[in-house]
């Protein structure tokens, strides 16, 4: 499936090709970062770039024979590269390569989930602004709370995918880490002046203080950004699954034309993008777990984190792709029913403005713990009602209407009172 909806611009990054670019990146950048500190002949180095290149098939026959990717690979290039292939890898350990290769990798995903997530961003945003005005009611517990609208409700989507983008952003950097020390990290056939200088031509870091590979600490903070990422989008999507239940009806996702939704019942309208997005997140928190699991390594390095890193990295980083492209195009076409909010706030005659009626009889000089029996007494008499009215109970009982005009009761039945303030709030998330 998701080779299916996956865009190329992710996929292509997590290839056996890709990934021995990347490799290949490595080993010519300490080529020439040697040659320029004077350790290796310059004109091998032009030999090597002009020369050096690989067969995935290849490195795959060799690999079955030898059971190490790194010396298949290196003996590949070998086979094209020649007698200045000497100068290729020296003084480095196979995770010089392997770790500062994959910073590369996780740099370049990040900066293509920075571009999808603005495409979010913008998306939310424009939908906020249409619906800035659309009142519905707020909930919490799942139970009718107060008045708000559906674009106060984006606006808090919204400031969570902004902090999103800085957390990628952040993350960006952190990741963009390579080591080129040798077996256990020592620089001992190797100078720390080649590590910097092949890291500056990468576009990273050296690490302060690596082993013979750098601390997973660093890369169980990237799939947890990624899982932080998901858990929002999964929150957006649980929250429209919510709204689009038969009895609630104030949003859908958008139903194309032909589409089914139930081989049984053809009435049904399934929010299954919705749905399969919860799912999705599920996957890439379990991911974390594994990654934070891969922090504690024996000593100054063993295996058990590669075979782990396999599937965690190109799979989380492909699923939160695929997701923030969804969740877009999902937002983009949402199919939003004000009537039915409308209908839904007022439900019981208006019972969600109970605190407005208990604060005005509480301005009026009556004590809240009697205020608040008089309305609690209105609203639940009006809860669950077929004919129940709040409204009309409040508007008759004369507790009330001794202390409140016609004209004070009805002003606490108005929405916009509610609303008065989240002016502020789009103002905040330039809305």
């Amino acid at each position: 499936m998701i080779e299916r909806y996956t865009l190329p611009e992710m996929g292509n990054l997590w290839t056996e090709t890709y990934k021995l670019k990347t490799w290949l990146q490595v080993e010519i950048a300490v080529c020439e970062a040697q040659a320029e500190l004077g350790y290796i002949p310059a004109e091998a180095v032009e030999e090597i770039k002009a020369k050096a290149n690989f067969d995935p098939q290849r490195v795959l026959e060799i690999e079955a024979e030898v059971r190490h990717d790194m010396i298949a690979f290196l003996t590949n290039v070998n086979e094209y590269v020649g007698d200045a292939g000497r100068y290729i890898h020296l003084g480095l350990t196979s995770s010089d390569v392997l770790d500062t290769a994959l910073a590369l990798q996780l740099v370049a995903s990040v900066n293509v989930l920075l571009e999808r997530l603005e495409d979010l961003i913008q998306a939310i945003r424009y939908q906020a602004q249409q619906h800035r005005n659309t009142v519905m009611i707020g909930r919490s517990h799942g139970i009718h709370a107060e008045p708000i609208t559906f674009g106060f409700k984006l606006a808090g989507w919204l400031a969570e995918v902004l902090r999103h983008r800085d957390r990628l952003v952040r993350l960006r950097q952190d990741i963009a880490v390579g080591k080129i020390s040798g077996a256990v990290g020592t620089y001992a056939n190797i100078e720390p002046h080649v590590e910097a200088l092949a890291c500056q031509k990468l576009g990273l870091q050296p690490d302060n203080a690596s082993t013979q590979v750098v601390s997973r600490d660093i890369h169980a903070d990237f799939v947890q950004t990624l899982a932080l990422v998901a858990a929002s989008i999964e929150r957006f999507a649980v929250e429209i699954r919510n709204l689009q239940r038969t009895d609630v009806l104030e949003v859908e996702e958008y139903f194309s034309k032909g589409q089914k939704g139930s081989s049984a019942m053809p009435h049904k309208r399934n929010p299954i993008r919705s749905e399969r997005l919860t799912g999705m997140a599920r996957i890439i928190r379990g991911h974390a777990v594994a990654a934070i699991e891969n922090v504690a390594l024996w000593h100054e390095r063993d295996i058990s984190h590669s075979s782990v890193e396999r599937v965690i990295f190109p799979d989380a980083c492909i699923l939160t792709h695929f997701m923030l492209v969804e969740i877009t195009d999902l937002v983009k076409h949402l199919l939003v029913y004000p009537e039915n909010m409308a209908r839904n706030m007022n439900v019981y005659g208006g019972v969600v403005f109970s605190q407005r009626v208990l604060l005005t009889l509480v301005e009026k000089g009556i004590s809240r713990e009697e205020a608040y029996a008089i309305v609690q007494s209105c609203a639940h008499q009006a809860w669950n009602k077929p004919d129940g009215n709040f409204h009309d109970l409040i508007a008759k009982d004369s507790r009330v209407t001794q202390v409140l005009s016609p004209e004070e009761i009805e002003a606490c039945f108005a929405p916009q009172h509610h609303l008065k303030h989240l002016e502020q709030v789009y103002q905040r998330l330039s809305i």
